[in-house]
């Protein structure tokens, strides 16, 4: 069921069904994880899941496999909108993702990748318009394949574990059973800034969704 909420945002920047003439944009949206059942609920897969929710809301729902990808395409407000789940697992994330940027000619400023991050606090979020990996390897990966730094990303914070666990322990285990309940609000949110960085550019959603998440700009 469509969330009322974020049904009535997406409303306002309505889906177009129809194609619209061939200078429309095209956008690549890649949320990081790594593929199987094993991974799916772990917290280095959120990538995924917004993903999931993301195609539920816009009604995509044409899947297909393309360089090492499951790939979803639809139309949203006359731009091409590509959503990709790399199954090459996180640390060669960067080989999917360059390949299907070469192959439907994506602008970088048009690439937003989003993806877990353990420096922000759990069920944060925070955009950012390029900079280094900071760690991620997927990011690495993605930044090696395509020779620059310059491609939004949409940052979900886990946290780091407490005590003396190891943080790539740590990221492959699931989210405890009270973050479980608030991630359906983290992922409505995310779904919101990734339509305003296509409708409004980075700037824009940066200063709407980075205060309101994090208290900073």
């Amino acid at each position: 069921m469509v969330n009322r909420k974020l049904f009535g945002f997406l409303n306002r920047t309505k889906l177009s069904q129809s194609d619209q003439g061939h200078d429309q944009l095209t956008y690549l949206i890649a949320g990081l994880g790594n593929p199987g059942k094993d991974y799916q609920n772990n917290r280095h897969n959120v990538g995924f899941m917004a993903i999931n929710v993301i195609a539920k809301e816009l009604g995509f729902s044409n899947i297909k496999v393309k360089s090492k990808s499951v790939v979803l395409e639809g139309k949203w407000n006359n731009k091409k909108v590509i959503l990709v789940k790399p199954q090459t697992f996180m640390n060669l994330s960067g080989t999917a993702v360059s390949s299907l940027v070469r192959f439907y000619k994506v602008e970088l400023e048009n690439l937003i990748v989003i993806h877990d991050d353990l420096d922000l606090p759990s069920l944060s979020i925070r955009l950012r318009p390029g900079g280094g990996a900071a760690g991620q390897k997927g990011i690495a990966s993605i930044i090696q394949q395509l020779g620059s730094q310059q491609f939004n990303r949409v940052r979900i914070g886990i946290g780091r574990p407490s005590g003396r666990m190891d943080p790539a322990d740590y990221v492959l285990q699931n989210f405890s059973k009270q973050e479980e309940k608030e991630l359906s609000f983290l992922f409505e949110t995310v779904t919101k800034a990734v339509i305003m960085i296509m409708e409004s550019g980075i700037e824009i959603a940066m200063n709407k969704f980075n205060g309101e998440n994090n208290g900073e700009k």
